[in-house]
């Protein structure tokens, strides 16, 4: 089951914030994923702003992308609004990229 989470978590890191230049799960957009023994993968989610162009988009790329992964059934992605995204949430990787 790790190695599948791995490979979900490689995918996700192929998507970018279209205005920022760092990907999503860097950015801490992505607050959960769990894989169920059925190969269903749950995946909770936040934009940098309800406002955000991309709010519709944005996450049909996620959920495409997990889809392309050998061996998963489905994808149910959840938009979470709490708590909200602060920069505190992105990584040290990311934080080095925008030079914060």
């Amino acid at each position: 089951m790790d190695d599948l989470k791995e490979k979900i978590i490689s995918e996700i890191k192929k998507i970018y914030d279209p205005e920022i230049p760092v990907n999503i799960f860097e950015l801490g957009l992505i607050y959960k994923i769990e894989v169920n023994e059925d190969k269903k993968v749950f995946i909770e989610m936040t934009l940098t702003s309800p406002n955000c162009p991309v709010a519709e988009s944005l996450p049909n790329s996620v959920k495409e992308n997990i889809l392309k992964i050998t061996g998963i059934k489905d994808v149910d992605l959840k938009l979470v609004w709490d708590p909200p995204w602060t920069k505190e949430k992105m990584s040290e990787a990311a934080k080095l990229e925008l030079n914060l």
